[in-house]
């Protein structure tokens, strides 16, 4: 009650502190905007009886604790708490898995069931495996509670049960996972594939130019439902020259890709002119010759050798129980690519795209952790001290206890200690090495340098780029990053670089709210004292040094009540470590910073960001320092506030703009698909490659540049190959995504995007799932558009161009008038019983009784199956 009247006298303060500003006719503290406001009961109950009657009535108490008799009605039910392993799990010098066995056996001896209950079967496997490494004699892996009960005395029992704590009473010892390892975050299974993260990235908005493959550049103008043999279908409206439209339909949307860029200037073609074709057949030609480039230094790197790392099997189960999460279904996919790559013998270059605090650095540990215990040294590059200084605790801290020796080496580093450091990296006494870009000169030598990882490479400069070439020579390189810059990004999506994409958010994390605004004293005044007051710690984020005395002024007049200090570039070492060390452990409410903060920092108390002057910030800046929040269980907050009175430029304008619609967790893929709209893509191999890009757009330049490799690769003469089509399928029903059912127009082109890459029965299968999980039961036009888009899978395998099915039987037109396999196709016209017949035209027409749009449907599934089995 008192915090609801503490609440009340905050909201009258607000509202007088306004009303005062207006009546005036002053700005508002700071330069903020002046509006009228609205009285506070019109906004919220002020009414304080409401909370009264949380004090009456009776009270249940369920309790861990023994209690007194005075407190009436107990009753006990002789359980307790069991002796926790906290002890075990800090010491250096016993073993925390002998000491749960150990304790094991005491409860069997004390005649009791032992039971564990593990969060999953991958924890419950590993924590098996574990313990009969350490001496565990008889245990059996168990499904379900009951059957847990029914294993005998001697016998443990591994159960996944989502159980936080054990206990134990007169008959049983129950342990609980986060008994043993500690506290631990589990996460619901939420699949989700890489590749539709990369096609969610590409969302088209209306007014964004797109490629269709056969018609060239165009506008994107919306979705527009057409009657198309009696029934509502559907369909992507195009703009061409002079005003001319195309209606593509949407099971066929993978013929379109998007342009870039919606305010480029680019020049729309005519529809039916030859000018896109011929453009498109110069590129390809073009395309091929960049494509064998990257072929060969792909094959350079593949031949390049290095002796494979032996995998420590028991020590890498008990290095990896330390992680206090759950892994994620990505994080565990990368990591077992790695351990592929690092065992295969040839060297490794991969690149590992994950958002912000969705565990990069968790997979370059458990990579480096196998390098270093095979006797090989790993180098840890990250662009700041203050990063360098976290990575080191945290590798520290996960090292404890093992036989290798973690350094540091940045200007947060003594002089003598960095000799020594040095000097170890030489003779091969330091295993682990963190630094910033210091270890890239050339008096650092390593003794066997085997793991070169790279954390935000977009923040080194070209210089340290060619030192780290210098270096990689025979050594596996690992590269993290949330943004990857774009030649990055195109090398790893060409396949000349290997990607592991984390999409998946860890558990219980909750997306960042953002908030853009001119500045507004008294928001900014509220938005710092919530945090405070709900016991957290903010960013206050400057774009230049000189900005930090004007908002310190400000802080110090209009926030009295939050403590805070100020940090920047231009600070000694000792004392940037002092301030980040005081505010990691509490002891002020705010950091004053320029973009010092931007890379890597992992502070979860701190969940409110300001940025002053957000104008003056790039897309991935913004984005990485709004990274900096939201590291936690709690809901984040960021305000980027700019000039009242100021227009913003374009650009700025745009900047911001996608920064507050990136709100979903995971969009730092996206960010960098962004940052090629406004930037372009850079350069490749050469100065060309951008004007390329401009010629077809990025995605279908992209995808000709994939297929060309792969052509290559897979030997064939990429002249040959047909490139991209998609059969046309009439039935007269309705086939879409109603709005009804899919409100959110972007969402459905998502959805329709990704459907049009779908080809497998199985993927189909389960798109139809997710749609159920996400938005309901399925309506009959979606139903429909599904099984349409299996039948067009079918006519890709039989070369069926084009599908028009009536109340009497369907007409197939086949590509090029070819069938896959001409003597399968003679017998089945030749079969009086299959009713079909070739037409002078070279069209196949089968006589049917297909009185309903479901009928023609499922028979026209049927036909193409059959075709499909005999093409292949």
């Amino acid at each position: 009650v008192e915090a609801i009247s503490e609440r009340h006298l905050q909201i009258r303060d607000y509202f007088q502190a306004r009303k005062k500003a207006h009546a005036e006719g002053e700005p508002v503290a700071g330069g903020g905007a002046r509006y009228n406001p609205i009285e506070p009961h019109l906004l919220y109950d002020l009414r304080e009886k409401i909370y009264d009657m949380a004090g009456e009535g009776p009270t249940l108490q369920f309790s861990g604790f023994s209690a007194p008799p005075s407190q009436g009605v107990l009753v006990d039910y002789g359980g307790k708490i069991p002796a926790s392993f906290a002890a075990e799990r800090q010491s250096n010098d016993i073993n925390l898995f002998a000491a749960v066995v150990g304790r094991l056996e005491r409860g069997a001896k004390e005649n009791k069931r032992t039971i564990i209950a593990c969060w999953s079967e991958g924890t419950r496997d590993r924590m098996a495996q574990v313990l009969v490494d350490h001496g565990l004699k008889h245990h059996k892996l168990v499904a379900s509670w009951h059957e847990a009960g029914a294993v005998p005395v001697g016998t443990l029992a591994l159960v996944i049960l989502g159980l936080e704590h054990g206990y134990e009473t007169a008959e049983m010892l129950v342990l609980s996972e986060q008994d043993i390892l500690g506290e631990r975050l589990v996460r619901g299974q939420r699949r989700r594939k890489v590749k539709n993260a990369l096609t969610e990235a590409s969302s088209l908005a209306s007014g964004d130019f797109v490629v269709h493959v056969d018609h060239g550049i165009g506008r994107f103008i919306g979705l527009k439902a057409i009657q198309a043999a009696g029934a509502p279908h559907d369909c992507v409206e195009i703009e061409y020259a002079r005003g001319d439209k195309l209606y593509l339909p949407v099971e066929n949307i993978e013929l379109l890709t998007r342009y870039g860029d919606a305010s480029s200037s680019a020049q729309l073609d005519r529809l039916g002119g030859a000018a896109w074709q011929a453009k498109k057949a110069q590129l390809k030609n073009r395309i091929r010759i960049m494509a064998a480039q990257l072929i060969e230094i792909a094959a350079k790197r593949a031949l390049t050798q290095a002796a494979p790392v032996e995998l420590p099997s028991g020590a890498y189960d008990e290095f990896a129980t330390r992680f206090q999460f759950e892994e994620t279904e990505d994080q565990l996919a990368a990591i077992d690519a790695i351990m592929q790559d690092i065992t295969s013998g040839k060297v490794m270059d991969r690149l590992v795209c994950g958002d912000v605090g969705f565990g990069k650095t968790e997979v370059a540990l458990r990579a480096a952790f196998c390098v270093a215990l095979s006797g090989r040294q790993v180098a840890v590059i990250v662009p700041t001290t203050l990063l360098a200084r976290q990575h080191y605790k945290t590798f520290t801290e996960r090292f404890a206890g093992l036989p290798v020796r973690v350094a540091q080496a940045s200007r947060l580093v003594g002089t003598r200690e960095l000799k020594d450091v040095k000097q170890g990296l030489a003779e091969g006494s330091v295993d682990i090495v963190i630094g910033t870009h210091a270890l890239l000169a050339k008096n650092i030598k390593f003794f066997d340098l085997g793991l070169l990882v790279v954390d935000e490479e977009q923040h080194f400069g070209v210089g340290h780029k060619e030192r780290l070439k210098e270096i990689k020579g025979s050594v596996h390189v690992l590269t993290l990053t949330a943004t990857p810059i774009p030649r990055t990004l195109q090398m790893a999506l060409t396949g000349v670089r290997d990607l592991s994409l984390l999409a998946t958010p860890p558990v219980d994390r909750l997306a960042i709210r953002t908030f853009i605004a001119p500045f507004d004293g008294l928001s900014v005044r509220e938005a710092l004292l919530r945090e405070k007051y709900r016991g957290g710690q903010a960013f206050y984020v400057v774009p230049r040094i000189k900005d930090q005395a004007r908002v310190a002024e400000f802080l110090r007049e209009q926030v009295p009540e939050v403590s805070f200090m100020t940090a920047n570039g231009q600070m000694s070492p000792s004392e940037l470590d002092d301030i980040m060390n005081a505010f990691y452990d509490g002891k002020f409410d705010v950091l004053l910073a320029t973009t010092i903060v931007e890379s890597g920092l992992d502070i979860p108390n701190a969940n409110t960001l300001i940025v002053h002057r957000a104008d003056m910030f790039g897309l991935a800046q913004l984005y990485q320092i709004r990274g900096r929040i939201g590291r936690s269980k709690v809901r984040a907050y960021a305000l980027f506030t700019v000039p009242g009175g100021m227009r913003l430029s374009e650009q700025a304008e745009r900047r911001l703009k996608v920064l507050q619609s990136l709100e979903s967790l995971g969009a730092g893929f996206e960010l960098a698909s962004h940052d090629l709209d406004i930037r372009g893509a850079g350069n490749l191999l050469g100065d060309e490659q951008s004007g390329h890009i401009r010629e077809v757009g990025y995605e279908l330049y992209q995808s000709m540049l994939e297929e060309a490799v792969a052509s290559i690769r897979a030997g064939g003469d990429q002249e040959a190959t047909e490139g991209e089509w998609s059969p046309q399928i009439s039935l007269g029903m309705s086939v879409m995504i109603p709005e009804s059912y899919v409100p959110d127009l972007q969402v459905r082109m998502q959805l329709y995007r990704r459907l049009g890459g779908l080809g497998d029965p199985v993927e189909i299968d389960g798109f139809g799932a997710e749609l159920i999980d996400r938005f309901g039961p399925l309506p009959d036009e979606v139903e429909a558009l599904l099984k349409t888009i299996l039948v067009k899978s079918f006519c890709k395998t039989a070369n069926v161009e084009k599908v028009d099915a009536g109340p009497k039987g369907a007409v197939v037109t086949l590509r090029n008038s070819t069938f896959p396999n001409p003597a399968a196709l003679v017998k089945l016209v030749a079969d009086p019983a299959m009713g079909v017949r070739l037409k002078p035209d070279q069209k196949l027409v089968f006589s049917r009784n297909w009185p309903t749009p479901e009928h023609r449907l499922k028979g026209t599934a049927s036909l193409m199956l059959r075709l499909a089995r005999m093409a292949s």
